[in-house]
C-alpha cells in the first residue's frame, strides 16, 4: 500500500490531498492514476501537515522498468501572465508482458511531503492515462499532454525555477515502478527585452545612446516587472552582415531599464540580450536599424 499524508502549503488555497491505495486494480493491472501527487483547493489555505514516520520512497514491483522521459522535447516549459502553455511528456518503459501504462507527473517542492506545485496530465480516468504507443513486444512510448496555467497552477513566483518529475509505468502482468524523482524540468518566467537606438540618423563618429528594459513575467500579479540587477549585452550588426558582435556588457537598473551609449560607424542594427537565469529565459531585443550619414 502507497500512502501520501497531506502537507503544508505555503501559498494561497492549495493542500496536498491524503492518498491510501492499493498498488494494483482489481483486474491486476497498475492503478498509477491513484498514486500520483496532487494539490487541491482549500477552504482553508493553509494546512500544517501531520507528522510522517516515514517519508515516501520509490517503489518497485516485479520487473518494469522506466528507460527515459522527455519534458517539453527537452526544452524549457515558459510561461507568461495569461496564456496556458500546452506541452507533452513522453514516458518510454519495457516490461517482459508489455507495458499496460505510462505517464508523469511534475512536482515542484523541496520534498514529496512538502509539495508546494503540480502539473498533472490534462486528463486522468484513473485507469489508463497514457497514449501508449508499443515499440516492441516488451516496450511502449506513452505520450501525454500537460498544461502549465499562470490562472491556475503556475499561481506564484515561489514555482519558477527546478520543478521534478513524477513517473510510473505498469506492465500488463501487474507488476509496476513508481519513481517519485525521475529527473527534473524547469518552469520559466517569460521574458521581453526592448531597445531603442538614437538618434537616428546619425553621423559617423558620433554618439549614439541605445536605451530599452528588461522585463518578466510576474506570477504573483499577474503582469510584467522590470528584471533588475540583470547582465544584458549590447550587440550590433553591420548592414548586410547576418551577425551579431557584443560591443559592450552592462546591467539593468532597480527597475529593469537598460542605457548606455556607443559610437556610430556604419549602417547597422543594435540589439540587447540576455543570457537567461533558472527561472527566466533568455531573449534578444528585435535590432534597431541606425542609418549612419
Amino acid at each position: 500500500m502507497r500512502i501520501r499524508a497531506s502537507v503544508a502549503v505555503v501559498t494561497g488555497a492549495l493542500a496536498l490531498t491524503a492518498l491510501a491505495v492499493p498498488a494494483a486494480q482489481a483486474d491486476g493491472r497498475g492503478n498509477l492514476a491513484a498514486h500520483i501527487p496532487t494539490l487541491t483547493k482549500s477552504s482553508t489555505g493553509f494546512k500544517a501537515a501531520p507528522s510522517v514516520a516515514d517519508a515516501p520512497a520509490d517503489e518497485t514491483l516485479g520487473d518494469t522498468q522506466i528507460t527515459s522521459v522527455s519534458v517539453n522535447a527537452g526544452k524549457d516549459i515558459v510561461v507568461g501572465v495569461s496564456a496556458k502553455k500546452t506541452f507533452t511528456v513522453s514516458v518510454t518503459a519495457t516490461d517482459p508482458n508489455g507495458i499496460y501504462d505510462a505517464f508523469p507527473v511534475l512536482w515542484h517542492g523541496p520534498d514529496m511531503d512538502n509539495i508546494d506545485g503540480v502539473i498533472e496530465p490534462t486528463t486522468i480516468d484513473n485507469d489508463q492515462v497514457g497514449s501508449c504507443t508499443a515499440v516492441n513486444a516488451t516496450t511502449s512510448t506513452c505520450k501525454v499532454t500537460m498544461v502549465a496555467d499562470p490562472l491556475d497552477n503556475i499561481y506564484s513566483n515561489i514555482l519558477a525555477g527546478t520543478w521534478k518529475v513524477w513517473v510510473g509505468a505498469a506492465g500488463n502482468d501487474g507488476d509496476y515502478v513508481i519513481k517519485d524523482a525521475y529527473k527534473t524540468a524547469r518552469v520559466q518566467r517569460y521574458s521581453k527585452l526592448t531597445v531603442n537606438a538614437s538618434p537616428e540618423p546619425v553621423y559617423k563618429g558620433k554618439t549614439i545612446t541605445v536605451t530599452g528594459k528588461l522585463s518578466r513575467a510576474n506570477w504573483d500579479d499577474l503582469q510584467y516587472h522590470g528584471y533588475a540587477n540583470q547582465y544584458v549585452k549590447l550587440q550590433y550588426r553591420k548592414s548586410g552582415s547576418s551577425t551579431y558582435t557584443t560591443l559592450k556588457t552592462i546591467k539593468s537598473d532597480s527597475y529593469g531599464n537598460l542605457k548606455t551609449t556607443t559610437t556610430a560607424s556604419a549602417d547597422g542594427y543594435y540589439r540587447y540580450s540576455f543570457a537567461g537565469t533558472t527561472t527566466t529565459p533568455a531573449v534578444n531585443a528585435t535590432g534597431d536599424f541606425v542609418d549612419v550619414k
